[in-house]
């Protein structure tokens, strides 16, 4: 689904319109991710509420990002990237605000992200900082999702 063009970028909304390979590509390399393996990022984005952003031109993905929600009371937001040549044009934000937008999530209390270095980019955005002690995670073994070495 087409969702909007500006400028040299086209946004669409939806699993069909990802280019699974380079979206593989871009986050089995990222810290968040690390050699992910392909079958379960595919589950993951299968199960989730995904958005990207393409040159108009060619039809090449540049950005992506990717709710996890109950469609109803919550979300959150993970596996946003773009590619480097593509920074600082303001793709994440455009496509956080077309997630945060859809019709299906305006019932949401609360989205959630985790971030190692980009907490002012979200900040803009309107999100605040975590009190500290509120969230806890349980981490599992890297090898349930993992590529072996």
């Amino acid at each position: 689904m087409c969702v909007s063009e500006v400028g040299t970028y086209v946004f669409r909304i939806g699993q069909d319109a990802m280019q699974a390979q380079r979206v593989y590509g871009w986050l089995s390399e990222t810290y968040w991710s690390p050699r992910i393996r392909r079958d379960v990022l595919e589950k993951a984005f299968a199960n989730s509420l995904v958005a990207g952003a393409f040159l108009a031109d060619s039809g090449e993905q540049v950005a992506v990002v990717r709710a996890v929600t109950d469609w109803a009371t919550f979300a959150w937001l993970c596996d946003v990237y773009v590619v480097e040549e593509h920074r600082g044009r303001g793709l994440a934000s455009r496509l956080i605000s077309l997630l945060e937008d859809h019709p299906d999530l305006q019932t949401l209390r609360r989205w959630t992200l985790a971030t190692r270095d980009a907490q002012p980019v979200y900040e803009k955005l309107g999100y605040q900082r975590a009190e500290e002690g509120r969230f806890m995670m349980k981490r599992l073994a890297d090898s349930n999702w993992q590529e072996p070495n």
